[in-house]
């Protein structure tokens, strides 16, 4: 049994499901060249900046505006404006500010695909700098190269996280099951636990967010397929796809509640927060949700990497995220973004960063997971286990479609909400799932021929 969460901890984490904390300078590995976002020319850092984030949430939002203002005491000549907005408004205000001038100095972005997104519409800055002074060699090789366009980076990794699939051990002992390896076995046990209140896994399909892209990116790839062809037109068409949606759909028809049919990724998530979902797959983001939402439950959950096709197939990662920091090409200072980036990765502003969702949000930078601070930590030390499975499955992935490489048709296919409208078509209207998977993938590929270059 996991040893009880400590009492600072449990605070923590009942103040959100997702929190945070933020930046000072890395002892192991390359150290920053600047001391306190000092350029190297010691040249007064001087100016105003602004920087659009998405962690709304607690702990997370204050750690960035605690780094934030220790970065203006260390350089009283800086004013940091720090705008926050939901992950859902982010996409839609970025790409309004390309007409209307609205955009900021730096930013996050959702995923690499987004990255590819502001580099087809020519809106970001290189970040060369900063990659040189924290160190090429510490952060991912596949994040970076996600990140390339032409030879030169335009984001860096601020943590990284994979999706695995995550159970109710407790749920699976009393009905005697082992945890499934096979999507065979996860549909039965699903089907199996889906009673007494308590369903086996939720299938959300709201257009606003990418669930059911997710779903069916995990069963193809899984099969050695792609969502995306090799000339980067969209592949639902095939008989794998095809098979893959057809098993999605009688996950939902035969172990989710109806009403996921409009859950966004918050709905859907809170449903195995709360104990109503006996599978999910997601994050080490699960911990501090349960944490928050049941906490009686943390010593019942635990995580194994994504289902197969048949056992004793070679394993896989479907998906990996790495949540990226981006200069906009309009930015007046960005000595100062490339100055604060840097001060976001020294060692103890970034561990306290990562230990506002510890396992949730995994170090992008090698060196960091060993250290005392990072590795000390309640949560990464009761669920050492799980940080595994899901730090091997960061290791193996790239982003929805980036197997073949960055692309603006991999950002496209997540962020459209077309393949989640085809699952609503199915299961609402009765549509032939052949009929739809059609009509969906040519919907695709005329937003790709008209957006991508």
């Amino acid at each position: 049994m996991k040893r009880t969460i400590s009492m600072c901890l449990s605070v923590l984490l009942l103040s959100t499901c997702l929190s945070g904390c933020g930046g000072a300078e890395s002892s192991s590995g390359s150290q920053a060249s600047q001391q306190a976002g000092q350029p190297d020319n010691d040249q007064a850092l001087k100016g105003e900046i602004t920087f659009w984030h998405c962690f709304t949430q607690g702990v997370r939002m204050e750690a960035v505006q605690a780094a934030a203002d220790s970065f203006m005491k260390d350089n009283p000549d800086v004013t940091i404006n720090i705008e926050t907005m939901s992950w859902g408004d982010f996409n839609t205000k970025w790409k309004a500010g390309i007409t209307t001038g609205d955009l900021p100095d730096m930013s996050i972005a959702q995923n690499t695909g987004e990255v590819a997104e502001m580099l087809n519409a020519d809106m970001l800055a290189p970040i060369e700098n900063v990659v040189a002074s924290v160190g090429a060699d510490r952060f991912s090789e596949n994040a970076l190269a996600d990140m390339t366009k032409d030879g030169t980076k335009y984001g860096v990794p601020y943590y990284s996280h994979a999706q695995v699939m995550w159970y109710r051990q407790d749920l699976l002992d009393q009905a005697g099951l082992d945890v499934p390896k096979t999507w065979d076995e996860f549909l039965e046990a699903a089907a199996a636990l889906t009673k007494d209140g308590v369903y086996g896994a939720g299938v959300s399909m709201s257009p606003n967010d990418l669930l059911c892209t997710r779903y069916l990116n995990y069963y193809v790839r899984s099969g050695g397929g792609s969502l995306l062809n090799d000339d980067l037109t969209a592949n639902l068409t095939s008989d794998l796809a095809l098979d893959g949606i057809r098993f999605w759909v009688d996950v939902y028809n035969n172990c989710s509640p109806a009403e996921t049919i409009n859950y966004t990724v918050n709905d859907h998530a809170t449903m195995f927060y709360q104990g109503i979902t006996a599978f999910d797959f997601n994050s080490g983001f699960m911990i501090s949700g349960v944490a928050s939402n049941r906490e009686d439950l943390l010593d019942s959950i635990s995580c194994a990497p994504l289902p197969v096709m048949k056992e004793g197939d070679p394993y896989y990662s479907a998906e990996t995220t790495h949540i990226p920091l981006v200069i906009w090409k309009n930015s007046k200072h960005p000595e100062i973004c490339e100055a604060f980036i840097q001060y976001l990765f020294e060692d103890d502003h970034y561990v306290e960063f990562l230990s506002a969702v510890p396992v949730g949000m995994l170090p992008s930078l090698t060196g960091i997971s060993d250290l005392d601070a990072y590795k000390t930590n309640e949560t990464v030390t009761r669920f050492a286990d799980e940080a595994a499975v899901i730090t091997e499955a960061v290791a193996g992935g790239r982003a929805i479609g980036f197997e073949h490489g960055p692309s603006v048709q991999a950002g496209l296919l997540t962020s459209q909400g077309i393949i989640e409208n085809m699952f609503q078509d199915i299961v609402t209207n009765g549509t032939d799932v052949a009929e739809a998977a059609k009509a969906a993938e040519t919907r695709l590929n005329e937003i790709f021929s008209t957006q991508a270059e």
